[in-house]
C-alpha cells in the first residue's frame, strides 16, 4: 500500500473521504471525533491485526495486542477536530461512520508513523461556533 493509499475494512470502513455531513452521518467539516487506531510499523503485523478484527475479535483487544502506540487504552486517542491529525489519518477517521468495538467500521491510512487501523467512536455534530453562541447566551 503507497502512502496515500486508503481503504476501508471489510465491516463497512472509511473510503478515504472527507467532506459534508451525508445521509449516512458521516462527519462534515468542522466536526470533532472520538477516534481509536492501531498503529503498526510494519505492513505484516498491520495485516495480522485486521484478520483479527475479521475474526470478530474486538477492536480494543486487537489495539492492546498489536498497536505499537496508545494500546494500554484500546487504542483511544480521545476527541480530535480536523486540523489536529496527520492529513492521512485525519481523511480516514472524518470519513468513518460511528461504531462500537465490538462490531466496527474502521479504515486505514499510512502516514509517516506506520501503519494505521482506525475506527470512530462517536461523531460530535455540533459545530464549534454553535456552541459558543449558546454558552455566550
Amino acid at each position: 500500500m503507497g502512502k496515500n493509499d486508503k481503504k476501508g475494512g471489510d465491516k463497512g470502513g472509511a473510503k478515504g473521504k472527507g467532506g459534508d455531513k451525508e445521509a449516512s452521518g458521516k462527519a462534515k467539516g468542522g466536526q470533532v471525533v472520538n477516534v481509536r487506531h492501531i498503529l503498526c510499523a510494519k505492513h505484516s503485523k498491520k495485516e495480522e491485526a485486521l484478520e483479527k478484527l475479521r475474526d470478530g475479535v474486538k477492536f480494543d483487544e486487537v489495539a492492546r495486542e498489536y498497536s505499537e502506540d496508545k494500546a494500554r487504552q484500546g487504542g483511544a486517542l480521545g476527541w480530535k477536530t480536523k486540523g489536529s491529525l496527520d492529513p492521512e489519518f485525519e481523511e480516514v477517521a472524518f470519513a468513518l461512520d460511528a461504531s462500537t468495538t465490538s462490531n466496527p467500521k474502521y479504515g486505514e491510512a499510512k502516514t509517516s508513523h506506520g501503519y494505521h487501523i482506525i475506527m470512530v467512536i462517536s461523531i460530535f455534530k455540533r459545530a464549534v461556533h454553535q456552541i459558543l453562541a449558546n454558552v455566550i447566551l
